[in-house]
């Protein structure tokens, strides 16, 4: 079993940040907030802090940047011991997000999104090309929010904005905290999966602290499970979690329906995808039910001049030929990307009357389906491979016990 308290990284590098016996005592309180938390936080992963109300994880994350000074112990940071070092320097190599997103009402989403670098001294057309790049980057576009104030903007446009706050200086580490738990379900499924796109990208060290442990199995590389004052109870990818929990505080925490839980550890491209028939707005009807009989399926999927889903159509449907292709059957839905969880395509099946989700790159473009089946086989390869592992770490066990007798 790995070190439930401190786990490195699996290639033998320095960790980004490294918790060396770190302690906070508020005063006027017996115990410890957070007590003695030694952790290894590796370089371009997401390290989800999870646990029951009062356990310390917020107050953990806000040691790191020291918003809350530490009682005791070491905060280093990319090599450095940084306890003892200037705050107001050390935030500027963390960017930070909140639930309630933090924007400054009195300014256009452009000078909130400038903060940092107008304190780091960088020019206006530096600045100016930062802010584009970064709303870009979140999927807001630039022409369109530069100038607009927060309370012009949705939730989850809002925490968009947060987040292209955070990232402004190219900061190495990013704090986290619940920052998607003030946004509709819907809403936040999607950001939580537009976050996870971007982070593909931009490869940062991030805290995340959030008490839903679906969203820690689903965001997060590995996972901190902490007891009363941030006392790890396991620190582990969240597959080994879901299969070997350390203990019973673990096993019930996490729940019931690993099996389930356990679609978030797989995206949509790591499955073959089924493909269905397809037709462009202009076929004609004779056109479209040629494919339709030419598979096993029970509907053709209509495609825009871009391939960009439209419409499922039936046979049934297309027997209406005095109305055009367009107008018939109903609007394509379910339609998922390539990163999106399986436990989200699922989900997105659940509301389509075809029972798939439909798979799109990201400028919309059709490339296949997903469907029960798909989802189904996953499963009983998870659970495989679950018990595969027990088995060897048993054996494991067996034959360290067998060496050493």
């Amino acid at each position: 079993m790995p070190d439930m308290t401190t786990m490195q990284t699996t290639n033998g590098a320095e960790p980004m940040i490294r918790l060396q016996e770190l302690t906070k005592v508020f005063p006027g309180q017996k115990n410890p907030a957070v007590e003695s938390l030694d952790m290894d936080i590796p370089a371009g992963e997401i390290v989800i802090l999870v646990g029951p109300s009062g356990c310390g994880k917020t107050t953990t994350m806000r040691l790191i940047n020291r918003l809350i000074e530490p009682t005791s112990g070491h905060i280093i940071l990319e090599g450095e011991d940084v306890t003892k070092v200037n705050p107001d320097k050390l935030r500027r190599r963390i960017g930070y997000v909140i639930q309630q997103v933090g924007l400054f009402p009195h300014q256009t989403i452009a000078d909130n999104i400038a903060t940092v670098p107008k304190m780091l001294g960088w020019d206006s057309k530096r600045i100016r090309a930062r802010v584009d790049e970064l709303l870009a980057l979140v999927g807001l576009d630039p022409s369109q929010y530069r100038n607009r104030y927060p309370k012009q903007l949705s939730g989850g446009q809002r925490q968009r904005a947060g987040v292209a706050r955070a990232l402004s200086a190219d900061p190495p580490v990013m704090l986290m905290d619940e920052p998607f738990g003030a946004i509709d379900p819907i809403t936040r499924d999607r950001l939580q999966n537009e976050f996870l796109r971007l982070q593909e990208t931009i490869r940062k060290t991030i805290v995340f602290v959030t008490h839903d442990i679906d969203e820690a199995i689903k965001m997060g590389d590995r996972i901190a499970i902490l007891r009363e004052g941030s006392r790890i109870a396991q620190y582990d990818t969240p597959a080994r979690i879901l299969s070997a929990p350390a203990d019973d505080f673990v096993a019930d925490f996490v729940g019931h329906g690993a099996s389930l839980k356990r679609l978030n550890l797989s995206r949509v491209r790591d499955v073959e995808l089924v493909d269905w028939p397809t037709a462009g707005l202009e076929s004609s009807p004779a056109e479209v039910l040629a494919a339709l009989r030419g598979s096993d399926k029970g509907a053709v999927l209509i495609l825009d001049g871009g391939r960009r889903p439209t419409r499922w159509v039936t046979g049934r449907e297309l027997g209406r030929a005095d109305q055009p292709i367009a107008e018939l059957g109903h609007p394509a839905e379910a339609i998922v990307q390539r990163h999106t969880t399986l436990g989200d395509a699922l989900n997105e099946m659940l509301t389509s009357r075809v029972g798939c989700a439909i798979v799109v790159d990201e400028s919309g473009a059709y490339l296949g389906t997903v469907d029960f089946a798909t989802v189904s086989a996953e499963i009983q390869t998870m659970r495989q491979d679950a018990r595969d592992r027990s088995r060897a770490e048993a054996d494991e066990i067996h034959g360290s016990s067998a060496r050493n007798g």
